[in-house]
């Protein structure tokens, strides 16, 4: 059984099609990357699997369970979590405060005001652990504003985390960082266990081959090829539709 499953998405904006009638299967502990040219649907895809979009036709099946009408949160309490490409966090609040409200919104009772819940030692105690994981404890009094945008997007890809998920959907999670910084994105996400199953959305060719199992090419809204990453490096579409890339795509 398939932990996330789409059987014919097709996603319309009037006339447009933007995701035309794409299924796929992935596999529990799979890391899958889903790549493709600006506007070839992937976000709105995303955006589909996660229930900020409702799909024009098809189904969604996360752990055999049909999610196509189910909320945002409905999904992440069944074990699904969201990074995005714009980073989401709350830039006048600290670090600490930040990781805090990931973590509380995982509870019951999640709707606590930020006074009483900055008290909760268990709750200090979980945000330090994972604070500590990516070399951010020491900076917990800081801004999010305030920080540079590699530490930025650290926090924004962790935070997730915070919710033990299933399934990690990360959109673009080197998008904007320096290569050093997206080397150590690439080592963190290849560390998670087996039990989080991992995909994304990546321009990142470097970050795609250095961790992912299986890569799907979305073009124009459809999935044009897939395969594993010596087949992807290889294939004469995925070639031609990268031209820019050639490099990237045979050095990696």
């Amino acid at each position: 059984m398939a932990l996330l499953e789409t059987r014919g998405i097709w996603v319309h904006f009037g006339g447009l099609a933007a995701v035309k009638d794409v299924s796929l299967a992935i596999e529990q502990g799979e890391r899958v990357a889903l790549i493709g040219p600006n506007g070839a649907g992937k976000t709105t895809f995303f955006n589909v699997l996660t229930g900020q979009l409702k799909p024009s036709a098809g189904s969604v099946h996360f752990k055999d369970v049909d999610i196509t009408n189910h909320s945002v949160f409905s999904r992440a309490h069944m074990g699904m979590a969201r990074s995005f490409q714009i980073t989401s966090l709350f830039p006048n609040e600290t670090v600490l405060v930040n990781t805090l409200i990931a973590l509380q919104g995982t509870r019951q009772g999640r709707y606590g005001l930020v006074r009483y819940f900055m008290k909760d030692k268990k709750l200090r105690s979980d945000a330090q652990e994972l604070l500590e994981s990516i070399d951010l404890w020491d900076l917990r009094e800081a801004r999010v504003g305030s920080l540079a945008y590699g530490l930025q997007r650290k926090l924004e890809i962790t935070l997730p985390l915070a919710s033990e998920p299933d399934l990690l959907l990360l959109d673009e999670p080197s998008c904007g960082l320096t290569t050093v910084e997206s080397a150590d994105i690439t080592t963190r996400v290849r560390a998670l266990g087996a039990k989080i199953t991992v995909l994304m959305i990546a321009h990142d060719m470097d970050l795609v081959f250095g961790v992912a199992d299986r890569v799907i090419l979305l073009h124009y809204g459809e999935i044009a090829c897939e395969g594993t990453c010596d087949e992807i490096r290889a294939n004469p579409m995925v070639r031609e539709i990268y031209m820019g890339n050639r490099k990237s795509l045979t050095s990696a």
